[in-house]
C-alpha cells in the first residue's frame, strides 16, 4: 500500500489507515501492589497497547505507596517480563519520601505530589512539608502536582521560589487563569487534560451514578467548553487511567475515585478530530510528541501504530482488555480503531489480538 508523507507526525496510507507514532501516557494507575483485583501490571500495559500506547508512566498512590527505594525496585522487579508496552514509574513525595531522592531520581520519571486528597495515603497538605519536597527535589524532571482549586496557586508559588519544573495534572477550568499567568512569566509549568473531563460533565452524574466518581469531580459544561476553547495552554492529554471494580465503585459506603481510560481516549479524539474540534497533527503532539519530551521519555525506534480511521461506533464494555471491564464513556461516539502496534520493529498487537510475548521494557532515565 502507498504511503504518502504528510508531516513528520504521521503517514496516510491509503483513504483510511494512518500510520501514528506510539501513544504516550505519563499519568496511569497499575494499581500494583496493593489492588490487583483492579488491575496489574500485565493487564493494564495490555490495556495501553489495545489503545495505541506503547510507553506509560505509573502512579506511586499504591498499597504500599511508591515512597522509598524498596517499594520502587519491588515494582520494577514486578514488572520485568510481564509488561507489553514500555513502563516507567513515578515517585511519590512525602516529608519522608525527601531522604530517598537522591537515590530514586535516576529510576523515576515524576515526582508525584498530592496537596489534595484523592485515592491514597499520599495527601501532603502542611505547607511546611510541601516547601521541603519542593526545596529538596534534585532533578530536572517533572514535579507532578496533583492540586485542585486554589491549590494549583501555591503550586505554583512554590515552583517559582525554588525555580522547579512543575506539570499540572488533570487540570480544571478554573486553573486557566493561574497556569496562563504562569506560563507568560517565565515558571516552568505543564499541563494535562483529561479525557473524562473533555467528554463528560456535571451533567452525565444522573445516568453514571457512582462510575462518575472522580478527582477532580466532572465539572458544568461551559467549564468543558473553556477546556476545549483553551486547547492551546494545554501540553498534554492524559488518561489518569485509575480502574476500580464495579463494586468498589457500587461500594454505598466508601465508593472509589476513578474511571479507566486507556483504551477509550484515541477514539473519542478521533470523533473530536471529525468534529473539528483538534487536528490530526496537534493531537499526536498532545498524545506523543509533548509528552515524550516533557518527561525525557526514551526513544522509541521503529515504534508505530497503525489506526483505521473509518469505523464509527458506540464505545462499550466489550472486547476492553482492562481488568476491572467498564467504562464511563459507553454509548458515547468512537472513532477508528487501532490495527496494530509495532514496538522496535516487532508486531505487538495486530487485529485485536496480541502477538508473542510480553516484550515491553522498565525504562529509566538516560535509558537507550
Amino acid at each position: 500500500m502507498k504511503q504518502v508523507l504528510l508531516s513528520q507526525a504521521y503517514l496516510k496510507m491509503g483513504n483510511q489507515l494512518l500510520k501514528l507514532p506510539g501513544m504516550v501516557d505519563v499519568h496511569v494507575h497499575l494499581r500494583e501492589p496493593g489492588g490487583m483485583q483492579k488491575e496489574d501490571f500485565e493487564t493494564g500495559t495490555m490495556a495501553a497497547i489495545a489503545g495505541g500506547y506503547t510507553q506509560i508512566l505509573d502512579m506511586p498512590n499504591n498499597i504500599p505507596p511508591t515512597v522509598d527505594l524498596m517499594s520502587l525496585e519491588d515494582k520494577i522487579s514486578r514488572a520485568k517480563g510481564r509488561i507489553w508496552c514500555d513502563l516507567g514509574f513515578n515517585f511519590g513525595a512525602t516529608a519522608e519520601s525527601v531522604k530517598y531522592f537522591k537515590q530514586v531520581y535516576k529510576k523515576a520519571f515524576g515526582l508525584k505530589v498530592y496537596m489534595n486528597q484523592t485515592t491514597g495515603p499520599l495527601l501532603v497538605d502542611k505547607s511546611e512539608d510541601r516547601e521541603l519536597i519542593f526545596k529538596s527535589w534534585i532533578s530536572n524532571i517533572p514535579i507532578m502536582v496533583h492540586a485542585q482549586d486554589e491549590t494549583i496557586e501555591d503550586a505554583i508559588r512554590l515552583a517559582k521560589k525554588y525555580r522547579k519544573k512543575i506539570h499540572i495534572c488533570h487540570m480544571t477550568a478554573n486553573q486557566i487563569r493561574s497556569i496562563n499567568k504562569a506560563k507568560t512569566s517565565g515558571i516552568n509549568v505543564t499541563t494535562e487534560v483529561c479525557p473524562h473531563h473533555l467528554f463528560l460533565n456535571k451533567g452525565d452524574i444522573q445516568s453514571l451514578g457512582p462510575l462518575g466518581i472522580m478527582k477532580p469531580p466532572l465539572m458544568s459544561k461551559a467549564d468543558q467548553h473553556k477546556l476545549w476553547d483553551n486547547l492551546e495552554l494545554i501540553d498534554m492529554i492524559s488518561t489518569d487511567h485509575a480502574p476500580h471494580t464495579l463494586e468498589e465503585k457500587y461500594d454505598k459506603r466508601d465508593p472509589k475515585f476513578g474511571v479507566p481510560g486507556l483504551e477509550t481516549t484515541l477514539p473519542l479524539m478521533f470523533t473530536a478530530v471529525t468534529r473539528k474540534l483538534i487536528g490530526i497533527e496537534k493531537l499526536v503532539e498532545k498524545l506523543a510528541t509533548n509528552p515524550r519530551k516533557i518527561f525525557n521519555l526514551p526513544k522509541q525506534d521503529k515504534t508505530f501504530v497503525i489506526y483505521d480511521t473509518t469505523r464509527r461506533y458506540k464505545l462499550s464494555e466489550k472486547k476492553l482488555f482492562t481488568k476491572c471491564r467498564w467504562t464511563p464513556f459507553k454509548d458515547l461516539e468512537g472513532k477508528g480503531e487501532v490495527k496494530e502496534v509495532v514496538i522496535r520493529g516487532e508486531t505487538v498487537f495486530k487485529d485485536g489480538k496480541y502477538v508473542g510475548r510480553p516484550s515491553g521494557r522498565v525504562m529509566q532515565q538516560n535509558a537507550k
